[in-house]
């Protein structure tokens, strides 16, 4: 892709904060007849062209999500792989994420994977939390739910504290709990593979979100790929419950 091709699309149209369901690692590998695992860890080529598109384009913050609190159903062997992949890739890509500029973090209940990798994870989210040129947040064992339920116990227990009565607990004091509440609002919401539902991802975030499908699998979503979501989004009105008269008027 030229760097003429990525000034098309104006900077005040491209979306300020991604998500990705990154879905299709195991029919990619089926498509070879390898294991679900080969999938997986092709599929890192295709985080890594996500973050230098993101990078490229001026994009605040993405967030990947890589394993929902549902997926510890998965296949022992399955899961078992995954968390290999998890340590590895945290091994090998962490140096480079913060030579640039890339802030790491980890969203969701963390307390269920076991003490090495939970270090790593500590150690990766301290050795880049100065940067603030992309921040990619790695949902794992991550449910839109859990988020919902997570920040309205901890309104509960400021209201019990008294810090604050239950009538005050509205939309916007309740966001400040829930794990993306420091980033921009969800903008664009991408989904590979085929299927065309949420899964129980960022159910807080996504509300007014343009949400994005493509039959292409994860291991296949290159930077080109990226870059069709995103002149999607561009063409896109959003309106927020307003007429587009009332946009155009204000525009």
């Amino acid at each position: 892709m030229t760097k003429a091709q990525a000034r098309q699309v104006p900077a005040s149209q491209v979306p300020r904060h991604i998500a990705i369901v990154m879905d299709g690692n195991g029919r990619w590998a089926k498509a070879r007849h390898r294991p679900r695992s080969f999938g997986h860890n092709a599929g890192r080529k295709a985080v890594r062209e996500a973050i230098e598109s993101c990078l490229r384009e001026g994009i605040q913050a993405l967030t990947l999500f890589a394993f929902s609190s549902e997926n510890w159903q998965r296949p022992q062997a399955e899961v078992g792989a995954l968390m290999s992949l998890f340590v590895r890739a945290l091994d090998k890509e962490v140096d480079e994420l913060h030579a640039n500029g890339v802030r790491l973090r980890f969203v969701g209940d963390l307390d269920a994977f076991d003490e090495p990798l939970r270090q790593r994870m500590q150690a990766a989210m301290a050795r880049t939390a100065g940067n603030d040129r992309l921040q990619v947040n790695i949902a794992v064992n991550y449910g839109g739910r859990w988020d919902i339920v997570q920040a309205s116990r901890q309104a509960a227990e400021a209201v019990a504290r008294g810090e604050l009565r239950a009538d005050e607990i509205d939309e916007t004091r309740l966001n400040q709990w829930t794990s993306l509440a420091e980033l921009p609002p969800l903008d664009l919401f991408i989904r590979t593979g085929g299927e065309c539902r949420i899964s129980n991802f960022l159910l807080w975030q996504v509300a007014y979100a343009e949400l994005y499908f493509t039959d292409t699998l994860w291991p296949d979503f290159d930077q080109a790929c990226l870059r069709r979501a995103i002149e999607d989004y561009a063409r896109r009105e959003r309106r927020y419950g307003r007429t587009g008269e009332q946009i155009a008027a204000t525009s």
